[in-house]
């Protein structure tokens, strides 16, 4: 059978949604390795540094759901295009910022628009493509986000060390000039009829989201057990619990809770919260010791973590045909299995003496089986929603994925802590050694969820009018 080839608007839909969503995924790591020269140029104690990173974090995390929100209200492109303004011109903000709390204050606005984009990136590709090419299509762009999540250190260090570190925000502003014109021009709009802001609902679970990604990025600098911590870790899961019995009892829901009685839906979620705990934990901790143990420059530490951060240039897309013939779940399953045992390899040979040669298999491993869950994990996902509620899973599932990459760097952080800590080569090794099994623990998890996601292709009815008249609504579901 002939498959549908990409047209036209579905080819410039996935060039100006993976644009954006490099940018977005980008500046979640892009910062770290520019940190000590900010440090010298704008001043700044210790905590001013970590909120340069946290700040970006924070809002990107809380405000998803509701930037999905507006989009099914207001229209998808145009709040799209909304948050992309806002992040190029925030952008352009933190790499004119005369001082640290000017810098502070922009990468803050810069989630805010990127908690926009983002959902609504995802949102607006499915749209554009046929469910038969969907697979490749959300193959390449989890393949362009995945790299911009991993790349970020390498391209931060690079700019900081051969340019300078405002160039890591300069790098946004033409990019996103030249795709606002672009996207009001080539994508279709679309909207979700009669849909309302679920304001109490907003409030919750951003008010929740906040308190928990809070605690979970100061419990390293000020102790699991201190008020601010706990208050905040506890406030926040008040929050969150009223959010889940809103959901339950609300007609209208930012959420409907009905959503996670799924099984693929709560499995593809729970796995991707689970992946992004053990990646972006493990990334943080591995980064470091690549400069702070084996001695390498930033840009030279990004370049050996190449065979892990760039595989998804050549996995990536292939997963994404695999999906479409063999289903979503198989390659998620497989990928997430490969990336637990890449990092329990780092584990069994990290030493302060370690060769590259011998880390190799490892960055091969995990970078085969981070390409191969980012391909088709998009996929599986809007495979188990209807095209009405599509906005709605995108915003819950890029929420959840950015608070697993927090909770990642605050558990393996405290892991790191308490076996070892910065001293000597060897209590570094010794504190990231423990780290690495529970990240590579958390991923194991996420394969075996993966595994128990549903075999078959599910397409669920759409919900009538799911688009207006001028938009290019998809087909109920794509394959998984």
């Amino acid at each position: 059978m002939t498959q549908q080839k990409l047209g036209p608007s579905a080819v410039w839909a996935l060039v100006l949604t993976g644009a954006a969503g490099f940018m977005a995924a980008l500046d979640n790591l892009v910062v770290t390795t520019a940190l000590p020269a900010i440090r010298a140029d704008l001043g700044g104690k210790l905590e001013d540094l970590e909120w340069t990173v946290n700040a970006y974090t924070l809002t990107f995390a809380v405000l998803l759901m509701f930037g999905s929100a507006l989009g099914d209200r207001f229209g998808r492109r145009r709040l799209f295009t909304t948050g992309l303004a806002l992040f190029t011109v925030a952008s352009a903000a933190a790499a004119l910022s005369p001082g640290i709390g000017q810098l502070i204050a922009a990468r803050a606005v810069q989630g805010a628009g990127a908690a926009v984009m983002m959902p609504l990136s995802l949102t607006l590709l499915t749209a554009a493509v046929p469910a038969a090419r969907r697979g490749l299509a959300l193959g390449i762009y989890g393949a362009v986000t995945g790299l911009a999540v991993a790349s970020g250190p390498l391209i931060g260090g690079s700019l900081t060390e051969h340019v300078s570190w405002q160039w890591i925000f300069w790098l946004n502003v033409p990019i996103g000039l030249a795709l606002i014109p672009l996207a009001r021009l080539r994508l279709a709009e679309s909207t979700v009829p009669d849909a309302r802001l679920d304001l109490p609902g907003t409030l919750l679970i951003s008010g929740g989201l906040f308190g928990i990604v809070y605690g979970l990025v100061n419990a390293n600098a000020h102790g699991w057990t201190s008020a601010p911590v706990l208050t905040a870790l506890i406030a926040g899961s008040a929050l969150v619990g009223g959010f889940v019995r809103h959901g339950f009892r609300n007609s209208d829901p930012v959420l409907p809770m009905r959503l996670f009685r799924d099984r693929g839906f709560l499995g593809i979620n729970l796995a991707s919260l689970l992946m992004y705990l053990g990646m972006f934990g493990s990334i943080f901790l591995l980064s470091q010791f690549l400069q702070g143990v084996a001695g390498y420059s930033p840009t030279g530490a990004g370049l050996r973590m190449l065979p892990w951060t760039g595989m998804g240039i050549v996995v990536a897309p292939l997963a994404g045909i695999l999906s479409d013939r063999i289903g979503g779940r198989p390659v998620v399953a497989a990928g997430l299995t490969l990336q637990a045992l890449g990092l329990g390899w780092f584990a069994l040979v990290l030493s302060p003496g370690v060769s590259y040669a011998a880390q190799l298999p490892a960055l091969v491993l995990s970078g085969i089986g981070m390409s191969l869950y980012f391909a088709p994990a998009n996929h599986v996902l809007m495979s188990t929603v209807a095209a009405a509620d599509q906005g709605k899973a995108s915003g819950t599932n890029n929420a959840l994925r950015e608070v697993g990459g927090a909770l990642g760097v605050a558990v393996l952080a405290s892991v790191f802590s308490a076996h070892g800590g910065y001293r000597t080569p060897q209590t570094f090794t010794d504190g990231t050694v423990p780290a690495l099994w529970i990240g590579a623990a958390a991923v194991a998890l996420a394969a075996a969820l993966a595994l128990l996601l549903p075999r078959g292709t599910k397409r669920p009815s759409p919900a009538p009018a799911a688009a207006t008249p001028s938009a290019r609504t998809p087909e109920a579901t794509a394959a998984s």
